[in-house]
């Protein structure tokens, strides 16, 4: 059932530095995940669950693969007001500078955002590079049921992961009091802790948790994000709007507990991966209630021959011959050649399969073909799509670098990754 009140919004990010080299030719919404997804289709899973069915995502680099993607995976027949539209950064009356950051993306597109034919009471706001299940509607319940002007949804942490997040207090009938962006030192800090009941009388146990972060997920009234906009000085929602609104607007907190992920940087996004090949992951991809949509491809069955395969994931479409796979991701159309050993390690595949004149003529040139060759070794490394790796290779940061640049390979906090369309030669160590 739609819900009419809201339009919801997500925040496709800059250049995704922290993501370099997965965002090098490719949006950070589009950059993929568990095999066969997109970090984009998690949000719009969501708000498609909660109802919410006209979704605008913002993006302002690289937005090919986004824009194929979304075109091909979201489409609703004519007798429904729902859409996915990307809303790219563009030259302007108003502007013809890059989105300066998440506030500013929101003000370039507020003739599409707060069109004067949709009259949506709310504006949902999501970013697009986390991983989690959440229904709105309950978060939109506890704005309505506070009169909130904004709502904050946020989650329980402990001191140790504070100072990469926005941390807020939050009094017991939930009224936000006070935020810090990345605090820094105790003194901050002690202000901000929050008692065990503001937890308890929720539902939720703090288990040791004293504060609460936000989750980057905004429900404003319409009238209100539009008066925040006419500020020149609020660029972003988290480092401007929201410590600024505190004091003269009622900002309420969704309490949230579920499992949630940033994974905005290499190795959150890898550890991301990995974790989802344990026997019972903290995030299911297996709720029927719930599914995560995504494009439908049509691709064959995965084809295994005579491989030893332990706590992985394969996605359609892939061919292993001969090998030995431990806490893997196979994206779709991965082939694995004979001899080959891949521990923990994240696969993406490839957009095709090579034709026997591709590969043919990949001989000729003395060019690997698409996929792993045999009898290689890949640990700890993230593997982009249409990569080529020649066998009798070594990919497993031999030398333990934590960052390193290459023409064709990069180093990020011990994780080798292979770019997109990269080819690593016959016998390479890295």
């Amino acid at each position: 059932m739609s819900n009419g009140s809201v339009i919801a919004v997500i925040l496709g990010g800059g250049r995704g530095t922290r993501l370099f080299p997965l965002t090098r030719d490719r949006a950070k919404p589009s950059v993929p995940i568990a095999g066969k997804f997109r970090l984009v289709d998690i949000p719009i899973s969501n708000c498609l669950h909660s109802g919410m069915d006209r979704i605008y995502v913002l993006t302002q680099f690289n937005s090919v693969s986004l824009n194929r993607h979304i075109a091909q995976a979201y489409r609703f027949d004519s007798y429904r007001r729902g859409f996915v539209q990307i809303l790219a950064a563009q030259q302007t009356l108003q502007g013809d500078e890059w989105y300066q950051g998440t506030a500013d993306a929101i003000k370039h597109n507020q003739p599409y955002i707060l069109n004067p034919r949709f009259a949506d009471e709310h504006v949902l706001i999501l970013a697009g590079d986390h991983l989690y299940r959440m229904d709105y509607r309950k978060m939109l319940a506890v704005h309505n049921e506070t009169n909130a002007d904004i709502t904050v949804s946020v989650i329980p942490v402990n001191k140790e992961v504070t100072s990469g997040l926005g941390i807020l207090q939050a009094d017991a009938s939930g009224h936000i009091t006070d935020f810090v962006e990345k605090p820094q030192t105790d003194e901050e800090l002690q202000k901000l802790r929050v008692e065990a009941n503001v937890f308890t009388s929720r539902g939720i146990e703090p288990k040791g948790r004293e504060y609460i972060a936000s989750m980057g997920i905004y429900i404003f009234n319409r009238n209100v994000l539009q008066e925040v906009l006419q500020d020149d000085s609020n660029v972003d929602f988290g480092r401007d709007i929201i410590p600024k609104c505190i004091k003269t607007h009622t900002v309420s907190a969704y309490f949230f507990d579920g499992y949630w992920e940033d994974i905005g940087t290499i190795r959150s996004f890898y550890s991301a991966n990995i974790a989802l090949t344990d026997a019972s992951p903290e995030f299911n991809f297996y709720d029927e209630q719930a599914p995560i949509y995504t494009n439908r491809r049509h691709l064959p069955s995965t084809k295994v021959n005579s491989s030893s395969i332990r706590s992985s994931i394969l996605a359609e479409g892939s061919i292993i011959d001969e090998s030995e796979l431990d806490r893997t991701i196979v994206g779709i159309r991965s082939i694995i050649s004979s001899g080959s050993r891949v521990y923990q390690s994240v696969l993406m595949g490839a957009d095709f399969y090579e034709s026997d004149a591709l590969k043919s003529e990949n001989e000729h040139s003395g060019r690997p073909h698409v996929g792993i060759g045999e009898k290689c070794l890949i640990q700890n490394a993230i593997i982009d799509k249409n990569a080529r790796i020649g066998d009798n290779a070594v990919i497993a940061n031999t030398k333990n670098l934590d960052n390193f640049d290459s023409d064709n390979y990069y180093i990020r906090d011990g994780i080798v990754i292979v770019p997109k369309d990269a080819a690593i030669p016959p016998d390479t160590v890295i």
